[in-house]
């Protein structure tokens, strides 16, 4: 294994799945939520994971609970000072995420690989937030991360490379697909998913057509998945702002600048399956 230890800093759908990757690799996992009622709701998550992956007979009964075995939840950031690499999924704030590494900088064992999980976030920001950032990296996992086989392996400046090739060997281990890109906001997917998402809301302001036939059409039409409306949702609005806003900063394109509706929605507290309303009911 390239990484016997790995730690994971979040709270949410991703850390969790993270983690259960992670754990699939053979590694030990520590994961670290901000509080116990966190670290409980992710336990909970887990085992919900990992029933359904039973059920569809992607595991076995020994084979999960094995994996179950090799995670444990935290509530203190010193518990990841073991830990050889350390990927942190917390909320798509740059202000949280530079706080967050300048306290990894300081429990990070000599010699750990510190990664951020972020989707449009500049991570040579991160990296000079430690007194290693040559060990520093992105490596940005899909919602939701057992079933996504894309990852994107992201490169800043300071970087090694070593770093980079055991990262990537890493995600190989984990059973997923690496893609390396440059640090550049937004990297491969969100920079060419959010223009589409927002001009998907634009047209639903303008009256073009409502939510369902967009969805329909681009599913239908394009063989898509899942409509822009109903991805929204289960993206989060919030996170989908973030990220346009983060995109708008660096290119300056009217693409990336947030449509109205969606701020107006984010204002109502309507974020989409995680608020129970979005773009669509979910309760």
């Amino acid at each position: 294994m390239e990484f016997e230890r790995v730690g994971v800093v979040g709270s949410g759908i991703m850390a969790s799945g993270i983690a259960e990757v992670a754990a699939g690799s053979g590694a030990t996992v520590v994961l670290r939520a901000r509080n116990a009622a966190s670290a409980a709701d992710l336990g909970a998550r887990l085992d919900e994971s990992l029933a359904r992956a039973l059920e569809r007979g992607k595991r076995t009964a020994e084979e999960a609970a094995a994996l179950r075995a090799r995670i444990t939840t935290t509530t203190e950031l010193g518990d990841l000072a073991h830990c050889d690499l350390v990927i942190e999924s917390v909320v798509e704030d740059l202000e949280v995420k530079l706080d967050l590494f300048r306290a990894l900088g300081r429990v990070a064992a000599e010699g750990a690989v510190l990664a951020t999980g972020t989707s449009t976030l500049p991570v040579i920001d991160l990296a000079m937030q430690v007194p290693h950032p040559e060990r520093v990296l992105g490596i940005h996992f899909f919602n939701p991360a057992p079933q996504m086989s894309l990852v994107e392996v992201v490169r800043p400046l300071s970087v090694d490379e070593a770093v980079v090739a055991r990262a990537i060997a890493f995600v190989r281990e984990c059973g997923k697909e690496p893609i390396e890109v440059k640090d550049q906001a937004g990297f491969i997917v969100n920079a060419l998913l959010f223009p589409y998402l927002n001009n998907a809301v634009r047209l639903l302001e303008r009256g073009v057509a409502t939510k369902e036939g967009i969805d329909a059409a681009m599913k239908g039409g394009c063989g898509f998945p899942m409509g822009p409306f109903a991805l929204l949702d289960l993206v989060g609005l919030d996170t989908s702002i973030a990220i346009l806003e983060a995109l708008y900063a660096e290119y300056g394109d009217p693409n990336y600048s947030p449509e109205p509706l969606l701020r107006r929605m984010v204002s109502a507290g309507r974020l989409g399956r995680k608020s129970g309303s979005g773009f669509y009911p979910y309760r």
